[in-house]
C-alpha cells in the first residue's frame, strides 16, 4: 500500500483519537482520594492547550487540597518547563507549581503531601507521561509508577514507587 497524504491523514487521526481516549475513559481517582484534603496554599497548574487530562487533574487537585489552584495554558508549554528545569524524558501533560517545588505529570496528591512535609533539597517530582488509573487519567493501573526526583543531588532519583 503507498504511503500518501490520505494514509499520513488517517494514521495521525487514529493516533490522535486513541491518545485521547486515554485521557476520557472512567479515571482511577477514587482510589487517590484522601481523608484529609493536603494543605496547599497556593498552586500554579500550567495546562498543554487543548489537553482534556490537564483540566482532570485540575479537578482532583481541587478536591483533594485547600487552598487555590490556578489554570493557564501557556503559548509554550515547553518554556514552562524548561524555566522549571524538568527534563525531557520526565516530562508529561502539565507542570503544576507550588510553594518552592514543581510537579510535573499526574503526581497523587499523597506524593505532594509527602514532598511539602518532608522538604527534600529537591526542585520538585515528576511521574512522567500519562500513566493509566492515574489521578486526571482514565483506565486501569498497569503496574507500578516510579515517581522521580528533579534537581538537587537526588535528581532522576526514584523519590517514591507507587
Amino acid at each position: 500500500m503507498p504511503f500518501t497524504r490520505r494514509t499520513a491523514v488517517r494514521t495521525l487521526a487514529t493516533a490522535g483519537v486513541f491518545g485521547v481516549a486515554g485521557c476520557l475513559g472512567s479515571s482511577n481517582t477514587r482510589s487517590w482520594d484522601l481523608e484529609e484534603n493536603a494543605a496547599i496554599a497556593n498552586a500554579q497548574q500550567y495546562n498543554a492547550p487543548g489537553c482534556g487530562c490537564c483540566k482532570q487533574y485540575a479537578s482532583y487537585l481541587r478536591d483533594n487540597i485547600d487552598g487555590e489552584l490556578a489554570e493557564t495554558v501557556p503559548e509554550d508549554i515547553v518554556r514552562v518547563k524548561e524555566k522549571y528545569g524538568v527534563p525531557e524524558d520526565l516530562r508529561s501533560c502539565h507542570t503544576l507549581v507550588l510553594e518552592d517545588y514543581v510537579v510535573e505529570g499526574h503526581v497523587p496528591v499523597q506524593v505532594i503531601g509527602r514532598l511539602l512535609t518532608e522538604t527534600p533539597s529537591i526542585d520538585g517530582v515528576a511521574l512522567p507521561g500519562m500513566p493509566a488509573g492515574t489521578p486526571g487519567m482514565g483506565g486501569t493501573k498497569q503496574g507500578p509508577w516510579t515517581v522521580y526526583a528533579i534537581g538537587g543531588e537526588q535528581a532522576r532519583e526514584t523519590y517514591v514507587e507507587l
